[in-house]
């Protein structure tokens, strides 16, 4: 009975415009001031809407606001859309703003998104359509910090604790879509809210099929069983045939994101300035991109992203020098009869085999690392959040107008912090608060060109590469714009023929 049932659900899904996408994660919770994790993250916006967003060129467009304006320097003025529904029928309001803004700020609740909001003075309903923000000061990202997901007042004002509920699992929002069924290890399938605010979206489901590593994603897009996926280098160079290109778009963008090594700045041996220097002289990072991208990438200089104005041009990646880093080693009290040890954690995937070349490339400066590869949730929960670790291998987001605040101010090395290296460097901390009240362009990316030099100058992370994206979309879906946001950033136009 269980094969039929299963059957039937499957030739009901092939009679409807479904997308099929793989992710390589568990989701942890679809509760956008708590979806950390990338795939989490992801599927929150196709659930939940903000005030603002972006559009393709990256430029603020309106959401669930109808308009916005400036009263002064220090306050802004949302008027709400009169239109927009909750997905269980309910309408949106202006109370809804007014509670996801204390509940981010809530002392019970663990979000790196509060940072954003410690600069508002108080947020008040003019009426049940206009919220006022007031901040403290001037503050240069003080539209931005509204791209953040609106949560339901109505569903969550009598729940006890917004970090255990089962909302989280069960989210009601006003999104495109909603969330047919949490289910761990599983397919996740969201259904077009036909309620939505824009209208229905032309596609009647998304289906997120967990693919816990590239090569059965890459089966599963050469069988025809996935619309989207992420290819790898050597997958684009080596493995794809005419027959998949007859079926299959390839878009490569420059990822927003870099990989790097972080280190515990709390234990003694990378405290010590000479141990962290030595560790990024003997990492030869054009061999990871040649490696592991086949080129396709640029090696990481620094936090902000390239191209952008707070990024430093006269930062470079260090050289590759053995002796050096023998050297500062030396210096540091290590030796070949007292080598540096240390244990390098990371999650499944694509970062097993930075680890490895990593561990390698300090085998040659006389370090000695051990590997140690963790499934994303238990690494999350048990290594990252608690801070169990010596080193880790991870990656991270880069903004178009970065906030430096969240990683690398020392106010952020806490639970639920973003700084879980415990980083802490006193002329970064003053020039990140200087940055947060300059709402003058140049002198705001002046600062932060200052603030990248020191970061990479202190090594808490040693910056690796920055990939590019490739991504495989079936030619029957459509309309494709690749665009500086990402390739699903009008996922809400897509249908499939």
């Amino acid at each position: 009975m269980k094969t039929l049932i299963t059957l039937f659900i499957l030739v009901q899904l092939s009679f409807c415009a479904s997308l099929h996408i793989g992710m390589s994660a568990n989701p942890s919770r679809i509760n956008p001031i708590l979806s950390t994790d990338t795939v989490s993250g992801e599927i929150s916006q196709y659930i939940f809407n903000s005030l603002i967003t972006y559009d393709e060129n990256a430029s603020i467009k309106l959401e669930l606001a109808k308009s916005y304006r400036f009263l002064d320097d220090k306050t802004l003025l949302f008027t709400l859309r009169d239109d927009v529904f909750w997905s269980d029928g309910e309408s949106f309001s202006a109370q809804d703003v007014i509670f996801t803004y204390e509940t981010i700020i809530s002392p019970t609740v663990f979000t790196p998104y509060a940072e954003s909001f410690r600069h508002i003075e108080k947020v008040e309903a003019i009426d049940n359509l206009s919220v006022k923000i007031t901040y403290k000061y001037p503050y240069f990202a003080a539209l931005e910090t509204w791209t953040i997901g609106i949560l339901p007042y109505h569903i969550l004002k009598n729940e006890n604790s917004i970090m255990t509920t089962s909302f989280n699992q069960k989210p009601i929002g006003t999104g495109a879509f909603t969330l047919k069924e949490f289910s761990i290890s599983n397919n996740f399938i969201l259904n077009a809210n036909k309620n939505y605010f824009l209208g229905s979206p032309k596609l009647e489901r998304i289906v997120y099929h967990f693919v816990p590593d590239s090569a059965t994603e890459f089966l599963m897009l050469k069988s025809g069983e996935l619309d989207i996926g992420a290819l790898t280098p050597l997958q684009v160079k080596r493995q794809l045939d005419e027959k998949f290109y007859e079926r299959f778009n390839v878009y490569e963008t420059m990822s927003h994101s870099y990989s790097y090594v972080g280190l515990n700045l709390d234990l003694p041996k990378f405290k010590d300035a000479r141990v962290r220097e030595a560790l990024s002289l003997a990492i030869d990072r054009q061999e990871l991109v040649d490696l592991l991208l086949f080129g396709d990438g640029v090696v990481c200089t620094g936090p902000f992203m390239p191209h952008t104005q707070s990024f430093n041009p006269d930062v470079k990646a260090p050289k590759r020098d053995i002796k050096t880093a023998k050297e500062l080693l030396l210096q540091a009290g290590y030796s070949e009869k007292n080598p540096l040890k240390f244990e390098l954690i990371t999650n499944t995937g694509p970062r097993i085999y930075i680890a490895q070349i990593l561990q390698r490339q300090l085998k040659d400066a006389g370090v000695h690392v051990s590997v140690r590869v963790m499934e994303w949730q238990a690494f999350l929960n048990t290594i990252i959040q608690p801070r169990r670790f010596e080193a880790i291998v991870m990656g991270w987001q880069m903004g178009l107008k970065p906030d430096a605040y969240s990683i690398w101010h020392s106010e952020s090395s806490k639970i639920g912090g973003f700084n879980f290296v415990g980083y802490k460097n006193e002329e970064v901390d003053a020039l990140i608060k200087k940055a947060e009240r300059t709402i003058n362009d140049d002198e705001f990316n002046a600062i932060y060109r200052r603030i990248f030099k020191l970061i990479k100058d202190d090594n808490p992370y040693l910056f690796l590469y920055i990939p590019k994206t490739l991504t495989a979309v079936k030619k029957s879906v459509s309309p494709i714009r690749p665009s500086i946001i990402g390739i699903t950033h009008n996922i809400f136009e897509w249908d499939k023929k």
